[in-house]
């Protein structure tokens, strides 16, 4: 759904005088014909903003009728702009869009030349002090509205939470949160820029805009959404280009958010007036045609937005709006009983989460501890502000307020994290943007660490992880755990070319397989997030090449490491070679240890995947020590290489053994690390 309204070509006036001028045929003897015109004008617009209003006292989304009415209005305006109704109207128009700061002068100006000019003339006055963050005398204005309009009882529950948004303002404003809050200004325009979604290390942003895109504009004058990305280079963003593939067509698309392993994108589209959830793929360098999901998120009675995946992938969290209650849109979520048929169950409501008022965009971190939603609901400070919410034994906590800067009487929404947690994006309207919805990056203050940046064009992959809380606020408990990131590309190891391949991340404690991904196929980039404590393997294979394996030892409260690789994949041919990382030796002893067992049987697999191979499987040490003794000690540790691949059905005839000890080193042993990488176990093909 969108409420983005573009600000036409306006004619600056001042009002000199408070005096209001009337469309009466008295004012404008000289110029009857403009009079008629003007007249028609408010006349046919009034027709939108009855309506509008309608569905804003319902909790539902007024689409396009506020701007339908503003761009009718302000052809009577230019006419006339002295008049305090038309001002009024057209300051509510303003006041209902994403263009929200606009309303301030009209409504200021309508005030100026009669107070009384409209029923509701107190009720948006409040409104725009709120704005203006004048709390206390935006309240003075709800309570006269209260006490004195004959439309108060009908926008009861309305005063009560505007009047509630300026005491929690005057709280929240009063106790900031150590946190900065900046204005993106390459990704931003004089249109709405909004629905950020970022790659677990920053480097990379898909947003939703409507500016110009050589679509034809829609019945206000404005264009089409449409998603877009751009990449971050020392520390700059690129400019915001269309997303590549078939995501964009010409209604409404907007972004919500992307899958962890980043490979998947969750969408909504408006298609003949009805907004449904949507899945788009990355394929290559391409994102896929989007896909409605199944009927139990996308329903034919009923708009759904904003959705977002669960940590698990098990669910899917969306906004819904119900035509039997008028609490607008609502968040929901679905589960599928199978990850194979993605048969999903009906949708439920997560009661402790919703409110009396329309619930937005939707973000659940790596870990799924934290939700952060946005909501219009209990405890904004105007608009819609973002609030966390902590996964408790399944069960999600009553939404915080995030705080001040972060929220604003503005409309604050979005909310998407690097996986440190330090840096997030988020969308709002605030005073002093481009225009309309800008896009903001939230920095937390935190101990001093290296941002974690990069340039990558495509996420591939992102596993589980390591942060719950990004807020620094003291009322909301944080919780932080530690991680690695690693990133790189797979590449054939003679063309340089990007090379698709299939990555398995192993438990090397426990042998169990954590997580099966592909490569980018146009790229061959992969971004994985590890928690910390563990020793993983990494084990790389792609159709005609040799396997790849790295090792690595996360300590346990380690943080902000960053790992780039560049993986060189070997064709299978004779003379390449591998270092098997993952086949472990106590000190000084030949016998395997368990945590070899995954990465010896891959290439069991490969030597039964490829009966012709022929190997020669050789152990070699650093220096130290007796080269006599580290001989044999290599020599028997092959040996036991080969002793396992025999027990697993491989011919012994196409194996041999071979210790070289220290005299094959391809790192120094002048460090410890050098030493490491000598002491090692090797895989060279001899025959195929």
């Amino acid at each position: 759904m969108k409420y983005l309204f573009t600000l036409l070509a306006l004619v600056v006036c001042t009002i000199v005088s408070a005096q209001n001028v009337e469309f009466k045929s008295a004012n404008f003897k000289d110029n009857k014909e403009g009079l008629k015109k003007a007249n028609e004008a408010i006349k046919k617009g009034d027709e939108f903003f009855e309506l509008a209003n309608d569905a804003v006292l319902d909790v539902k989304s007024p689409g396009t009728l506020f701007a339908q009415a503003l761009s009718l209005y302000m052809k009577a305006q230019v006419f006339n702009p002295k008049n305090a109704d038309l001002n009024f109207k057209i300051g509510v128009c303003h006041a209902n869009s994403a263009f929200r700061e606009t309303c301030i002068s009209f409504l200021y100006d309508a005030y100026k030349l009669d107070p009384a000019c409209n029923q509701l003339m107190e009720y948006y006055y409040g409104i725009a002090r709120q704005l203006d963050g004048k709390y206390a005398e935006a309240r003075k204005s709800f309570a006269k509205f209260k006490t004195e309009s004959k439309l108060a009882e009908d926008y009861s529950k309305f005063i009560t939470k505007h009047k509630n948004e300026c005491s929690d303002a005057i709280k929240l404003e009063s106790e900031p949160i150590r946190a900065w809050v900046d204005n993106v200004s390459e990704l931003n325009s004089s249109a709405n820029e909004y629905g950020p979604t970022i790659t677990t290390d920053g480097g990379e942003i898909i947003l939703t805009s409507d500016r110009p895109n050589g679509h034809s504009t829609d019945l206000a004058g404005e264009y089409d959404d449409d998603i877009y990305s751009a990449s971050l280079t020392d520390g700059k963003w690129s400019s915001p280009k269309a997303l590549k593939g078939a995501v964009n067509s010409t209604d409404d698309d907007v972004s919500s958010c992307m899958s962890y392993d980043g490979t998947k994108m969750l969408m909504h589209r408006v298609v003949d007036g009805q907004t449904d959830i949507f899945e788009s793929t990355l394929s290559g360098a391409n994102w896929t045609a989007p896909t409605k999901l199944p009927f139990q998120i996308s329903s034919k009675k009923a708009n759904e937005v904003f959705a977002a995946y669960s940590a698990d992938g098990w669910s899917i969290y969306f906004g819904r709006d119900n035509a039997n209650r008028s609490n607008g849109f609502e968040i929901m979520y679905s589960s599928m009983q199978s990850k194979i048929q993605k048969n999903y169950m009906a949708a439920q409501m997560i009661s402790t989460v919703n409110s009396k008022f329309n619930e937005g965009p939707i973000y659940i971190t790596i870990d799924g501890e934290t939700m952060y939603i946005a909501s219009q609901g209990s405890g904004s400070m105007g608009g819609y502000d973002i609030f966390i919410s902590k996964n408790n034994n399944g069960t999600w906590s009553e939404p915080e307020n995030l705080g001040s800067p972060i929220n604003t009487p503005y409309d604050d929404f979005f909310f998407s994290t690097t996986a440190n947690g330090k840096f997030a994006y988020i969308s709002s309207n605030r005073a002093g943007g481009k225009g309309g919805y800008d896009i903001y990056k939230v920095t937390f203050w935190g101990a001093p660490k290296e941002p974690v940046t990069t340039t990558e064009d495509y996420l591939l992959a992102s596993i589980v992880n390591p942060i719950t809380d990004n807020s620094i606020e003291s009322i909301v408990a944080v919780k932080k755990k530690s991680f690695t990131v690693f990133k790189g590309k797979t590449i054939d190891a003679l063309t340089k070319k990007p090379v698709e391949s299939n990555i398995e991340i192993t438990d090397n404690s426990t042998g169990k397989i954590i997580e099966t991904f592909t490569t980018n196929s146009a790229t061959g980039k992969f971004i994985i997030t590890l928690a910390s404590g563990k020793n993983y393997g990494i084990a790389v294979k792609a159709d005609g090449y040799l396997f790849h394996s790295e090792n690595f030892d996360i300590p346990k409260g380690s943080g902000d490491n960053l790992v780039n690789k560049i993986i060189e994949l070997k064709n299978i041919k004779i003379g390449s070679k591998i270092a098997l990382r993952n086949v472990f030796f106590d000190t000084g002893k030949s016998i395997l240890r368990k945590e070899s067992n995954t990465e010896l049987g891959r290439l069991v697999k490969l030597m039964k995947d490829v009966p012709g191979l022929k190997v020669e499987i050789s152990g070699h040490t650093d220096n130290t020590g007796s080269a006599l003794l580290n001989e044999g000690l290599s020599k028997d540790r092959a040996q036991a290489v080969v002793n396992y691949l025999i027990g697993k059905g491989i011919a012994k005839t196409r194996m041999t053994a071979a210790g070289y000890g220290s005299s094959r080193p391809i790192a120094s042993n002048g460090s410890s690390s050098g030493r490491q990488e000598n002491r090692r176990t090797e895989f060279e093909i001899t025959g195929n």
